[in-house]
């Protein structure tokens, strides 16, 4: 009910209202990623740039404006492509693209209808080259993180009384998985495959033979790791937070943050750990090769023998300089500075057309 309620009243804004915005930024009804996406690009858009920015869960009404959908979803159904107003300009997001994608088959008619399509990372750009879509049309630029909200403990006591309150072991190495990794919203008990749990549960059920773990899930949809902890008797606490704010508090007393997907756009939790002083231990996938260098200011493993490459690192503890080297190179995908590479790389092409 909530959800019409939004819907109705943006296509009202649309038609009546939305006079002085340029850009329009199309995000998904469900309050997740795309939707923060959204906030914080047309927030800094508006606070640092010449045009003015909302976000919308349509694009019905609007005339005559930048419309930037904000993932593929937003964009393309399985009916096809939604019909926009000739006289708007169209920006899309794609940020991953799935094995046997049924959209890529609408490829062809987006190299007519969009005007610049958008993606977070060199890998999926190269896979989108792939399938048709025209390189001049695609601008690759990164992700963002609030470095004002992600940040490391203040102290150690601090980092202590957050794993007190939760029953976590201080003589425990704790691992988060914080990514939506089931099918649908629901208990997620079938596994959504390109993000990897499968593989995550496998790495943990053979470093735990080695290593005292505690394992932190937060977010819905975690059934199908949830059975494989319970099933391999390893440790963990899954939590859910009130506000997606409250999530620093659990990056903060992770002893590494672990990325297994076989998919990915981001994710953002690659960000957001490295930000926290976490180190990252992540497949090679999304964002990861453009920001992570191995051993430097994170972990990448590849996908063979990835269980003991992971007991090296954990054996090997050198990551103290990963953790400083990932806070100064952090810096640069602040939301501050992404937005404002929004703005340069891709609307003032626009605007400039």
């Amino acid at each position: 009910m909530k959800t019409k309620f939004i819907y109705l009243l943006d296509i009202i804004l649309n038609v009546f209202f939305s006079k002085k915005y340029q850009l329009i930024y199309i995000v998904e009804s469900a309050d997740w990623s795309i939707r923060w996406d959204g906030k914080y690009i047309t927030k800094n858009i508006n606070e640092s740039t010449p045009i003015k920015s909302r976000i919308s869960t349509t694009s019905i009404g609007l005339r005559k404006k930048i419309i930037h959908f904000g993932s593929v979803n937003t964009f393309i159904s399985e009916n096809g492509i939604k019909n926009i107003h000739k006289s708007n300009k169209i920006v899309l997001t794609w940020f991953h693209v799935s094995p046997n994608d049924p959209r890529v088959k609408f490829i062809p008619e987006l190299n007519k209808k969009i005007d610049i399509a958008h993606t977070s990372c060199t890998t999926t750009k190269a896979k989108l080259i792939n399938f048709g879509l025209s390189e001049e049309k695609i601008t690759v630029v990164p992700l963002g993180v609030d470095l004002d909200l992600f940040k490391p403990a203040i102290d150690n006591d601090a980092r202590k009384k957050v794993r007190k309150e939760h029953n976590i072991p201080e003589n425990k190495i704790l691992i988060g998985s914080f990514q939506k990794d089931g099918v649908g919203w629901s208990d997620g008990n079938v596994p959504k495959l390109i993000k990897g749990p499968d593989i995550f549960c496998d790495v943990i059920e053979k470093i735990a033979t080695k290593f005292p773990l505690h394992i932190l899930l937060t977010g819905p949809a975690r059934g199908y790791v949830i059975n494989r902890l319970d099933k391999a008797n390893i440790a963990f606490n899954h939590i859910f937070f009130k506000k997606y704010t409250d999530i620093v508090h659990f990056y903060q007393i992770l002893d590494y943050y672990l990325i297994c997907s076989r998919e990915e756009g981001g994710p953002k939790a690659l960000l957001e750990s490295m930000a926290c002083g976490i180190p990252v231990i992540s497949t090679p996938v999304g964002m990861v090769p453009d920001v992570v260098i191995n051993g430097f200011n994170g972990y990448v493993v590849g996908n063979d023998d990835i269980e003991n490459k992971i007991i090296d690192i954990i054996e090997n503890n050198n990551n103290q300089k990963v953790i400083e080297n990932a806070f100064g190179d952090i810096k640069q995908y602040d939301w501050k500075i992404i937005a404002k590479r929004y703005y340069t790389e891709l609307y003032e092409k626009i605007l400039s057309s």
